[in-house]
C-alpha cells in the first residue's frame, strides 16, 4: 500500500478545524512535495521529516512522495504537522501498520534526531480531538495541558521512535491523567491590605458581583492600583466553559498555558505604551491580544488618559458584544473578549485636582485636553465611575486591618449565584430588554429615575448601565426588585469626572 491518511489540526482562532494529511508514494525520480496552502514552516517540513526519519533508523522511501493537507482551500501554517506527515510516510511505506492511524491525531514539531518538540495552541486541539472521538499524541511537553481537555485520551511522546513503538504495539505509552484541578486560594494580594476607601471598596465588589467594568480616578498614591490588583481574588470561581475557554486562548499566545494556572482567572495589566495590536491582536498570522488574553478576567489599564487615542477606542466594541473579530486579507478570525475592565487614572495631569492638601497647578485648559483623550461614547461604556480620594494619617496608620478578600469572595459568590439562578447571565451579560424586566421597576422608582435622567442628562446607554449596576446591588442585598435606595447609590456610583 503507497497511500495512508493520518490526522492533525489547523489552528483558526480558538478553533482546531481537522486536516487530513494525504501521503501518497507514486513511482519516477525521487522527490518530495507538498500541496493544500502550505505555508514557509509548512513546507520546511520536509527536511525535519526526512532528516528525523532517518535518524531514528527508518528508511526513508526514495520515491516520488507527495503530501496532501486537506481541505485544500484552508492555509495551513506552523511546525505541527511534521509528526503526522513523518507517522504517514512511515505508514504508506509499509513501516507502521496503517489500521493504527485511524484512532489517533498527531501533532508535534520534529528535531533533526526524531526528538519531538512542543507546539502552541494545542489546548483547542485536544478539545476538538475528544469531541471527535479519537486520542491525541503529542509532545510530552504539551502533554500536561493536553490531558486537561483530554484526560486518559492524551499520549505524550519525546521521541518519533517513541511514537512508532505506541503506533506499533511494541512499547505502548501510557495515557496522561489530568490531575483534579484544586480550588485553591487566590495567590495574589488581598483585600484587607487596602487601608481605608469604604467607597471605592464597594464600587469593587459590585463590579465583581455583576461583572462590571469600573473606572478608578484620584491623586497619585491613594491606593488605585491596589484596588485593581485585589479584584481577581474576589471574584467568584470560574465554570468548565470559562476554564477551557480561558485556557484555550492562553495556549495561543506565545508564553503558552502553565497547567497549574487552571480554574485562575486572568488578571491583565498591559503599559500605557502598547499598540493597539498589542491590545486587540492581530499580526499576518492572527494572535489574540491582551482584551483576548484577558477573557473570563480582568484587563487593567492604569493610567488611562496616557493609552493612544486609537487603543483606547478598539475598547468600545468589545465591551459591548465581548468578542473581537481580526480581519486580515487572508483570513477572518474572532476570539471571545469577555473581560471585565479597570482602570485607572488621576484627575489632571499633575494629580491634585481637588486634593486639599496639595493644590493643583494645571489650568482648566490643560485639564480639558488630559480629560478629551477620553471619548464620551467610552465613558458612556464603564458601569462605576469612583472616586478614590487620599486618606488619613489616622487612617494610614491604624492598625485596623479591613475585611479580607475571603469574606468579599463569598458575598460576590452568592450575588452572582442569585443572579444566574434568576436570569441565567451575570449582569453584566443582560440584554436591555431582559435588564429592564429584572429590575421591574415600580412607580416611585420610576419616577426617580426619570427625575434623574432629566436632571443629568443621561444617554440611553446610561440609563441601562445604571439599571445594571443597581440590579447587582439587590443581588448583594439578597432582594428580588431594585428599590429607589439601589438606584440612588448606583447613581452615586457613577458621578467621577463629572465635574
Amino acid at each position: 500500500m503507497t497511500l495512508a491518511v493520518a490526522y492533525g489540526r489547523s489552528g483558526l482562532g480558538v478553533d482546531a478545524p481537522l486536516i487530513s494529511v494525504e501521503i501518497h508514494l507514486g513511482n519516477g525520480l525521487p522527490a518530495f512535495n507538498m500541496v493544500g496552502l502550505p505555508e514557509t514552516a509548512v513546507r520546511e517540513s520536509r527536511d525535519r521529516v526526512r532528516s528525523a526519519i532517518q535518524n531514528s533508523g527508518f528508511e526513508f522511501p526514495a520515491r516520488r512522495i507527495t503530501v496532501n493537507l486537506a481541505p485544500a482551500d484552508l492555509p495551513k501554517d506552523g511546525a505541527r504537522f511534521d509528526l503526522p506527515i513523518a507517522v504517514g510516510i512511515l505508514a504508506a511505506s509499509g513501516q507502521l501498520p496503517l489500521s493504527a492511524l485511524e484512532r489517533y491525531e498527531f501533532a508535534g514539531e520534529l528535531a533533526l534526531t526524531g526528538a519531538l518538540r512542543p507546539v502552541p495552541g494545542l489546548l483547542p486541539f485536544a478539545l476538538q480531538t475528544r469531541r471527535a472521538g479519537r486520542e491525541l499524541v503529542c509532545p510530552v511537553a504539551n502533554a500536561a495541558e493536553a490531558s486537561l481537555v483530554h484526560p486518559m485520551g492524551c499520549f505524550g511522546a519525546e521521541h518519533l521512535l517513541a511514537v512508532c513503538g505506541h503506533l506499533s504495539d511494541r512499547e505502548p505509552l501510557d495515557p496522561l491523567a489530568a490531575q483534579p484541578p484544586v480550588d485553591a486560594p487566590f495567590p495574589g494580594p488581598d483585600l484587607s491590605d487596602v487601608k481605608g476607601q469604604a467607597t471605592a471598596r464597594r464600587a469593587l465588589e459590585i463590579a465583581a458581583a455583576g461583572g462590571l467594568s469600573l473606572l478608578l480616578v484620584g491623586p497619585p498614591g491613594t491606593g488605585k492600583s491596589m484596588l485593581a490588583s485585589r479584584l481577581p481574588g474576589i471574584l467568584p470561581p470560574m465554570s468548565e466553559d470559562e476554564c477551557l475557554e480561558s485556557a484555550a486562548i492562553r495556549s495561543l499566545a506565545s508564553q503558552g498555558f502553565d497547567p497549574a494556572d487552571w480554574g485562575r482567572r486572568p488578571f491583565r495589566a498591559p503599559h500605557h505604551s502598547a499598540s493597539h495590536v498589542a491590545l486587540a491582536g492581530g499580526g499576518s498570522r492572527p494572535r489574540p491580544g491582551e482584551i483576548s488574553l484577558a477573557h473570563c478576567g480582568v484587563l487593567f489599564l492604569d493610567e488611562l488618559p496616557e493609552f493612544s487615542r486609537q487603543s483606547l477606542e478598539i475598547l468600545r466594541e468589545p465591551l459591548e458584544t465581548g468578542a473581537i473579530t481580526i480581519s486580515r486579507a487572508a483570513a477572518q478570525v474572532e476570539y471571545p473578549a469577555r473581560f471585565q475592565l479597570v482602570a485607572a487614572m488621576n484627575p489632571c495631569p499633575c494629580g491634585h485636582l481637588g486634593d486639599p492638601h496639595t493644590p493643583c497647578v494645571c489650568s482648566p485648559d490643560q485639564i480639558s485636553r488630559y480629560r478629551s483623550k477620553l471619548s464620551g461614547p467610552l465613558l458612556d461604556r464603564i458601569d462605576l465611575k469612583v472616586e478614590v480620594p487620599r486618606i488619613s494619617a489616622e487612617e494610614l496608620q491604624g492598625s485596623t486591618a479591613g475585611e479580607g478578600s475571603a469574606c468579599v469572595r463569598e458575598r460576590v459568590a452568592g450575588a452572582r449565584q442569585h443572579r444566574l439562578s434568576r436570569s441565567g447571565v451575570p449582569a453584566a451579560g443582560l440584554g436591555s430588554r431582559d435588564l429592564e424586566a429584572c429590575c421591574a421597576l415600580g412607580e416611585a422608582e420610576q419616577r426617580f429615575l426619570a427625575g434623574a435622567l432629566e436632571q443629568l442628562g443621561l444617554s440611553a446607554r446610561a440609563y441601562h448601565r445604571t439599571l445594571r449596576v443597581a440590579l447587582t446591588i439587590a443581588d448583594l442585598a439578597g432582594e428580588n426588585r431594585v428599590t429607589v435606595a439601589h438606584l440612588s447609590e448606583a447613581l452615586g456610583l457613577r458621578r467621577a469626572l463629572d465635574h
